[in-house]
């Protein structure tokens, strides 16, 4: 009964910038991370034992530590590592929104490197091995003929993990970086209504990232029957 939802209205400028620094980061740490996770993939398929080694050992730690810490570690530990490299008098400030896509690529990465490696691995080894039969070379294989059917079989699993990704990017609000719900949290704060601010939030989560799973299962039925 005593619930003001006008605080709502009043923020929904502010609340948009922080949405569109949600969807923004989003966006980077996707694109970046699935570009560093396809080239973790290779690495760990990789004939070479050390690189693989290397990715695998990357990968393994990243899926073992909780977001929050990678990010609170890159945040506080960073500047002091430059300062030692670099001898400066001070730590450099790296910032909370670098510090945000930085860590986010990172992390996210090692996601996207299994679940591209479970999509080359999916591919059959005949198209591989026809690939070089026609004289191609390794890196033209994968270029052409791999990685193309790659995408497309996991670009359900790839926009899961994208879902995952939007809501995980809430965590930099606590380096206070200004998201969506850093942005509500300080009108929230500020005006005292807490409870209004993150229902709000709440709800925009969920029809934003139920409606996106819905299209993912669409998609997913829709690659099951073109397969």
């Amino acid at each position: 009964m005593n619930f003001d939802f006008e605080v709502i209205s009043n923020s929904l400028p502010y609340l948009w910038k922080g949405f569109q620094y949600t969807v923004q980061l989003t966006v980077i740490a996707g694109i970046g991370g699935l570009v560093f996770g396809t080239l973790l993939a290779l690495a760990r398929l990789s004939s070479l034992r050390g690189l693989s080694w290397i990715a695998s050992g990357y990968v393994n730690l990243m899926r073992s530590i909780p977001l929050v810490l990678v990010i609170f570690w890159f945040f506080f530990l960073v500047p002091f590592i430059l300062q030692w490299v670099t001898g400066a008098e001070r730590p450099p400030q790296v910032g909370a929104e670098r510090t945000a896509i930085i860590t986010f690529i990172m992390f996210e990465a090692a996601f996207f490197c299994e679940i591209m490696r479970a999509g080359i691995q999916s591919i059959p080894r005949g198209q591989v091995s026809a690939a070089y039969a026609l004289g191609l070379s390794y890196s033209q294989a994968m270029r052409l003929v791999v990685l193309p059917q790659a995408f497309r079989n996991m670009i359900p699993v790839l926009l899961t993990q994208t879902i995952i990704l939007f809501q995980d990017t809430s965590l930099v609000y606590v380096i206070s970086a200004t998201d969506f719900l850093g942005a509500a949290s300080k009108v929230a704060q500020r005006d005292g209504r807490l409870i209004e601010m993150y229902s709000f939030v709440a709800v925009t989560y969920f029809i934003l990232c139920f409606s996106l799973s819905v299209l993912v299962k669409r998609l997913q039925k829709k690659f099951a029957v073109i397969r």
